[in-house]
């Protein structure tokens, strides 16, 4: 059979039965449309939160108090985790590849100022704040390097405490109660909005010896080093490991890199990503089952069309073809189709609900229309089979 009749044919095969050609190829465009749309939504949650998650940069390495390693036995006094100190911070500065090292304490206290009041997040830190974390001040400046153990009593306030406090007035110079004790407001930070649900405009900042004794803590959150790039990552936690461990003995802290935090928030991200085109991917399956059904019909009703081919010299392997030829195209009509409603639907999501990030990678349409094109594969070779298989004279004499 020569490719223009076999084309011929299964042209004239669908266009004889418009409406349910038009339903099969519809319930494909249905599960392509989700699978696109569905993965478009989860593929941009993906990198809007990494994105979120980068801002600050991809040279800072955390230090957390305690290990997290299973142990085989109680180690009695001797397991007890010593807290990370404002001093283990200051020894960590002298690595030559530290740029910026930054102790953290958090806790939510009630601010007073300009005759208002309000509870907001209070983060206790160090000079190089800013640096490490890339939130530049907006107005005055950010806090100085005092005395790491008895510092100053300053505060710099984010711009979301800065108007609710102090509205359009200069909080510059003004001061604050925090906790009951005073401080005196030295600068404001530039808007950075929410990142991942934190609101980093609804906080104040104040030294970190201050934020320990304001929250009656003995050691600090965490300890964050920001290195210098270009270099390895792993001479930076192997210098972090040997300060460390010089001066607690043993290693009762947890060191985690940017990468390693990026791997396990782009799996997780990944899970999400595939699971939601999962979901999508069920329209597809029913899609399938419906080319079975549609395809069965037509081998049914054509069966002694099937028998005068046979008759006149088809070959079992071309009848096969035509039907699997027939179910190919309706699949892959109805997947082109559905990209085009897929993506369609996400750029109007985005146009319409700008919050929702929505991004369609065109390796999953290209997957998506290859995934549509098996499906009809596959699901029209039993009927293909059968029609096939017909004796040419018993399916001559069907009428």
């Amino acid at each position: 059979m020569q490719i223009r009749d076999f084309l011929r044919l299964t042209g004239t095969s669908i266009l004889a039965h418009k409406l349910r050609s038009f339903l099969t190829m519809l319930g494909i465009a249905v599960g392509i449309a989700a699978v696109v749309l569905l993965t478009s939504i989860g593929e941009g949650i993906h990198k809007f939160v990494l994105a979120e998650f980068t801002q600050f940069g991809t040279t800072l390495v955390a230090i957390n108090p305690g290990k997290t390693t299973t142990m085989g036995m109680s180690m009695g006094v001797f397991g007890t985790v010593r807290p990370l100190s404002i001093e283990d911070a200051e020894a960590l500065k002298k690595l030559p590849f530290a740029k910026s090292v930054v102790g953290f304490v958090q806790g939510n206290a009630e601010i007073e100022g300009n005759n208002r009041s309000r509870r907001t997040t209070v983060y206790g830190t160090g000079h190089g704040f800013p640096v490490a974390f890339s939130m530049p001040v907006r107005s005055g400046r950010f806090l100085p390097p005092d005395d790491p153990v008895a510092p100053r009593a300053f505060a710099v306030l984010g711009s979301k405490v800065k108007s609710e406090l102090f509205g359009n007035v200069n909080p510059l110079g003004k001061l604050i109660r925090i906790g009951g004790d005073r401080y005196r407001v030295i600068g404001v930070m530039e808007s950075k909005g929410q990142v991942l649900g934190f609101d980093l405009d609804d906080t104040v900042y104040i030294p970190l010896a201050r934020g320990l004794e304001l929250f009656n803590r003995e050691g600090l959150v965490e300890i964050d080093v920001m290195y210098y790039e270009g270099t390895n990552v792993d001479q930076v936690v192997t210098g972090i490991k040997r300060v460390l461990m010089a001066r607690h003995g043993r290693e009762d802290f947890t060191i985690t890199t940017q990468q390693q935090m990026l791997d396990v928030l782009g799996s997780i991200l990944d899970i999400l990503t595939i699971a939601v085109g999962a979901i999508g991917g069920i329209s597809l399956l029913v899609g399938g089952i419906g080319i079975i059904t549609i395809m069965t019909i037509s081998v049914n009703e054509r069966t002694s069309e099937i028998g005068l081919m046979r008759a006149l010299g088809a070959r079992n392997s071309q009848i096969l073809s035509l039907f699997l030829g027939e179910a190919v195209v309706l699949s892959a009509i109805g997947g082109i189709a559905g990209m085009i409603l897929g993506i369609g639907i996400g750029q109007l999501l985005a146009v319409a609900l700008p919050a929702l990030p929505v991004h369609t990678p065109w390796t999953f349409v290209v997957l998506a229309e290859s995934v549509a094109v098996f499906i009809g594969l596959a699901a029209g070779v039993i009927p293909a089979m059968h029609a096939a298989s017909l004796d040419p004279v018993e399916a001559l004499r069907a009428e």
